[in-house]
């Protein structure tokens, strides 16, 4: 039996989710939808039951694969691939942290926009091409395939928790064996909690990509003269006189931390890109879809 209030609810539950759901959830299907005509899709031979295209025969084919109508049309043998027709599991994760709310001056927007933005345009067109997308760390957590995933990954990256880290690490919760994964932060987390999450995912058997987004300001260090950095929230606090006497340290700090990225990617198969805010989320999105699209 439904109670009286439940039609209310319902009605108010819509009215929340419509009022945060639009802005982000627009933005990621423009987004996509400039990329589409760069995508040249996911599709692979495999195990299904639709066709998919001739190939000529190779070394190591059984007589079983060649299609003889097909062979008889011309001088070589040809064996006919069927579609891959299995949906892959896509598990995504987008920091919130503290540190991801920085926007320097002039800069477009926030880290943490650019990371909602790229997961969401990304969860676009893994759904519409028929995979299975989950967002990391929240209800939405496992991958499910449909416009209704869309909406739970789209609602989840509008709210905002009330408390955040100064700095993200990956959550840890299962990566399913096989799955593609996409982690998307400015990995400036000390190294002993980004490294440790980053290879438990590799370690579960899946491959994927991480993104390292970062502010124009923090990739170039332009500050001079008296300077008070913060964190965030305000956990650390730091004064100097000479601010441009730092700039060679942090800037070789950071390139440490970009090429530990790059030389874990390396190791584990993974895929690593370093993307401002300042940078083209068309380009990023672009290289995220085809980093996550290799063989299954």
């Amino acid at each position: 039996m439904t109670s009286p209030g439940r039609p209310e609810r319902l009605r108010r539950d819509a009215e929340r989710i419509t009022g945060t759901l639009p802005p982000l959830l627009a933005e990621a299907e423009r987004l996509a939808h400039t990329v589409v005509a760069g995508v040249h899709g996911r599709r692979r031979a495999g195990p299904g039951e639709t066709f998919w295209q001739y190939r000529q025969a190779l070394p190591g084919d059984s007589a079983e694969r060649i299609d003889w109508r097909q062979s008889a049309r011309s001088d070589a043998l040809y064996v006919r691939e069927m579609e891959w027709d299995t949906a892959q599991a896509v598990q995504i994760w987008a920091d919130d942290a503290l540190a991801m709310d920085y926007r320097s001056e002039g800069a477009p927007r926030a880290k943490a926009d650019r990371a909602r933005l790229l997961a969401l345009a990304l969860a676009v067109l893994l759904v519409r091409g028929g995979e299975r997308v989950g967002l990391m760390g929240g209800p939405a957590r496992r991958p499910v395939a449909g416009e209704t995933q869309l909406a739970r990954i789209a609602l989840e990256l509008s709210r905002s928790r009330e408390r955040r880290p100064d700095y993200g690490t990956p959550p840890d919760e299962p990566i399913l064996r096989g799955a593609r994964a996409v982690f998307l932060s400015d990995f400036m987390a000390p190294r002993d909690a980004v490294f440790p999450a980053l290879l438990r995912a590799a370690e579960a058997g899946a491959r994927g990509a991480f993104v390292m987004i970062l502010d124009p300001a923090e990739a170039a260090f332009p500050f001079d003269g008296r300077v008070i950095f913060h964190s965030m929230g305000r956990v650390v606090d730091f004064e100097t006189r000479r601010a441009r006497a730092l700039a060679g340290a942090y800037r070789e700090r950071l390139a440490e931390r970009q090429a530990a990225l790059q030389d874990f990617a390396r190791r584990t198969g993974w895929q690593a890109l370093v993307h401002r805010t300042t940078d083209s989320p068309r380009q990023a999105l672009l290289w995220l879809y085809h980093a996550i699209g290799g063989p299954r």
